[in-house]
C-alpha cells in the first residue's frame, strides 16, 4: 500500500465519521421540531391543558435529543 493510499484511507474514514454524524442529526432535529410545532398547536387549541401538554413536550424533547447523544457516543465506542 502506497503512502498516499494510506493517506486517502485515513483522511476518508474520518471524513465518514462526521458525515455520518451529520446525517444523524437530522433526525432528531426534525423530531424536536415536530413536537414543539404539535405542542404550539395543542396548547393554542385547548390553553387549559397546558400542564399535560407541556409534560408531554419535555418527554418527547428528551427522547428525540437522547437519539442525538447515543449518535455522537456511538463512534467512540465502537471505534478503532
Amino acid at each position: 500500500m502506497s503512502a498516499l493510499q494510506t493517506l486517502a484511507a485515513t483522511d476518508i474514514t474520518g471524513s465518514l465519521g462526521s458525515i455520518g454524524y451529520g446525517l444523524a442529526a437530522i433526525g432528531p432535529g426534525i423530531g424536536v421540531g415536530i413536537v414543539f410545532g404539535n405542542g404550539t398547536q395543542a396548547l393554542a387549541r385547548q390553553p387549559e391543558a397546558a400542564g399535560l401538554i407541556r409534560a408531554n413536550q419535555i418527554l418527547g424533547f428528551a427522547f428525540c435529543e437522547a437519539l442525538a447523544l447515543i449518535g455522537i457516543v456511538m463512534p467512540f465506542v465502537f471505534g478503532k
